[in-house]
């Protein structure tokens, strides 16, 4: 099992890359979980599902309910979680979410962190659209992590800041195998002064993405990127960047 983790600051494409790299892991023949750890992001309409019920919903409910005598609350928990998991044809969904009352959620967290390791592990790929700096992966709601994707636009400002989400996975001692920079909106090629800029920060650039107005086009329709053709310029970019990324 891989765990693929998309990061990066706000308006960088982190949705669209995840939900295009999950189009892209469809047709490798695996099972894939696609995590939307961002409250704010719109993973499901992207990938053409609709979310009921967040894991933060979840962590609500449970500080609220009382629990039936005889019965584990890690067993309880996952019941709930399985119930929170969207299935799709080729992938499966589930929702983080953010708890909005007040009060420790540790032991919680706790729990859902160990049930989401062991429903993890039914899966091939698991791929997370995290929220800019990585609040899940800071939290181990999300344990280790084989390839973290930062997302940047083409500016000096973006670059510097995923330098410092880079700094950041480091200073929390996260377990992560690869990490690489990915650019996405480019307009052409990407300008000596922002790969100088890259070179500079020690940033592993592992592809750029085209600015392609299908994806603009689909967002304003509310279409799926799953009904984008195969020759989407965007999609294109993004099928290279896993082929060199994501072991099969």
């Amino acid at each position: 099992m891989q765990t693929i983790a998309i990061t990066g600051k706000g308006g960088t494409g982190k949705t669209t890359f995840a939900s295009l790299l999950v189009k892209h892991l469809s047709t490798e023949n695996g099972a894939i979980l696609a995590v939307d750890a961002d409250p704010n992001s719109n993973l499901d309409a992207r990938l053409g599902l609709h979310v009921q019920q967040t894991i933060g919903d979840l962590r609500e409910d449970l500080l609220k309910e009382s629990f039936p005598a005889g019965v584990a609350k890690s067993e309880l928990i996952e019941y709930q979680i399985r119930l929170a998991l969207v299935e799709g044809d080729t992938f499966d969904l589930i929702a983080m979410g953010r708890p909005e009352g007040p009060g420790c959620y540790c032991y919680i967290n706790n729990v859902l962190r160990d049930v989401l390791d062991r429903l993890s592990v039914n899966y091939d790929y698991v791929v997370i659209d995290n929220e800019a700096g990585m609040e899940h992966l800071s939290r181990r709601t999300t344990r280790d992590v084989d390839v973290l994707f930062i997302m940047s636009d083409v500016t000096a400002l973006g670059i510097t800041t995923a330098s410092r989400i880079k700094k950041l996975s480091e200073d929390l001692n996260l377990v992560v195998g690869k990490t690489y920079l990915v650019l996405n909106e480019v307009k052409n090629s990407v300008p000596d002064g922002i790969m100088s800029q890259i070179r500079q920060q020690q940033l592993d650039l592992i592809g750029a993405i085209p600015t392609d107005a299908l994806i603009e086009e689909y967002a304003l329709g509310g279409r799926s990127l799953f009904e984008l053709p195969k020759d989407s310029a965007a999609f294109n970019a993004v099928r290279e960047i896993a082929e060199r990324s994501v072991a099969p």
